[in-house]
């Protein structure tokens, strides 16, 4: 399915589930008074809710608001919440074996400046 319908069918999801009818006049308004910037117009809001346009990330920040959904899955779906943990527990898996192998190498390192020492001790003697 084109990226825009999927956009437009999570919308009117979104929209319901906050206990709105699924109208653009009706989230024009709710968009409008929340929105900091210059007022959209009921076209606008159509192509939105037709999947014709996808609007602006500053856009679908306040829509997100507004119908209490998190912007990424209004955006792209459930399905990035998956995706965002599976990213996560990768990226903290990744850290922690750095970590351990930066805490390898400080011992190693110790080891050796431990080892120079006691070599420069025994040929000063």
């Amino acid at each position: 399915m084109d990226q825009k319908l999927e956009f437009a069918e999570r919308l009117r999801h979104a929209m319901v589930a906050a206990g709105l009818e699924p109208r653009p006049g009706v989230l024009l308004s709710l968009f409008n008074a929340q929105y900091w910037g210059r007022s959209v117009t009921f076209q606008a809001v159509s192509r939105w809710m037709r999947g014709q346009s996808i609007p602006g990330q500053d856009k679908l920040l306040v829509l997100a608001e507004v119908l209490k959904i998190e912007p990424e899955v209004l955006r792209f779906g459930e399905g990035i919440r998956q995706s965002l943990t599976e990213r996560k527990q990768r990226w903290d898996l990744d850290v922690e074996r750095f970590g351990q192998v930066l805490d390898r190498g400080s011992r190693t390192l110790a080891r050796l400046v431990e080892l120079s020492t006691d070599e420069s001790t025994e040929t000063a003697e």
